[in-house]
């Protein structure tokens, strides 16, 4: 796990691995819609910029989602500093679906304004959209977020995380684990013991030994098996773009298997309820299937009905 990749010598700036994934993860669906609306005949800058769109209202949407979602961590402090915690996107807290679900519109509103073929044009950004999530994913495996349930199975379906992760702290407060005695210490002002930080434990070698076997238990390799499957949709719904299908059914194809695999994989996590057995993704991705079912009727009946109202131009007979 590493949140922090390394620091920009001589400065303040520290490269975040979530963030580094997120900007390679641009970048590569950037590049591969201005590919795909050459291949259409469009203008690819226009999907350049529709790139930059879909991330910036992708963590909006995302952070709203989370903050509606999560509204109890915001009501600790003041007005400001609840607030602040809000929009503080830095210390983490994202929900896909969140940013999914205001990026589409908000693209479809650009490519009107630009007079781009709508349907045409969420056919390019399909497979966009799944590499974005699938390096997205990478990130939130090395910044120690998103895991799944307990699972006794071997790597690489499992993983283990080091100490004071949020695995690790998630199994040390649900008393799963007992983290080695002499990383605790006495806090003067509660007067009991509380565990360790990590810079308490720099420049201390034998703490710091203790503290690298520290493990938490071993947890579904979620993450990891998402960027899987996000760059595996991504590479079905270009090998579909290719086969010049009715427009629009791309995307329809993303949303069937984005929803359904989002939905098996929700069920790895330990997440809260939402309705029934079903957790707020999990009934998310179901919904996204089933509208990527209609889509697909609807966008082949259009092409069909397009195709018999279009005009019959006669050629004249030869003599």
């Amino acid at each position: 796990m590493y949140p922090e990749l390394f620091h920009i010598p001589f400065t303040n700036i520290t490269v975040h691995s979530y963030g580094l994934m997120l900007v390679i993860g641009l970048l590569l669906a950037m590049e591969l819609a201005k590919f795909l609306a050459r291949r259409s005949g469009l203008n690819d800058e226009y999907f350049a910029t529709a790139s930059i769109l879909a991330l910036v209202s992708g963590l909006i949407g995302a952070r709203i989602a989370y903050v509606i979602q999560f509204h109890n961590e915001f009501n600790g402090g003041s007005f400001g500093e609840n607030v602040w915690s809000a929009f503080n996107i830095t210390s983490g807290g994202l929900v896909y679906y969140g940013g999914f679900l205001l990026a589409v519109p908000t693209l479809i509103a650009y490519a009107i304004w630009k007079k781009i073929p709508v349907l045409r044009g969420m056919d390019i950004i399909a497979p966009c959209l799944m590499i974005g999530l699938g390096f997205g994913r990478v990130g939130c495996f090395l910044n120690g977020c998103c895991w799944g349930q307990h699972c006794e199975l071997p790597a690489p379906i499992t993983v283990t995380f080091p100490f004071h992760s949020n695995p690790y702290l998630d199994d040390f407060e649900t008393r799963k684990i007992e983290p080695n005695p002499a990383l605790f210490v006495r806090d003067p002002f509660q007067r009991t013991e509380r565990l360790m930080k990590p810079e308490e434990i720099k420049g201390q070698k034998d703490l710091l030994a203790v503290a690298q076997a520290e493990r938490s238990l071993p947890v579904i390799d979620t993450q990891l098996i998402s960027t899987l499957t996000a760059l595996m949709i991504a590479a079905i719904c270009v090998c579909y773009f290719s086969l010049d299908a009715a427009p629009g059914r791309g995307f329809a194809l993303m949303l069937m298997l984005e929803g359904i695999t989002r939905a098996l994989i929700e069920g790895m996590r330990v997440e809260p309820l939402f309705i029934g057995r079903l957790t707020l993704s999990m009934f998310i991705g179901i919904c996204i299937s089933l509208a990527g079912i209609a889509m697909w009727f609807a966008c082949g009946w259009l092409t069909r009905k397009q195709q018999i109202d279009a005009p019959v131009i006669a050629t004249p007979a030869h003599t």
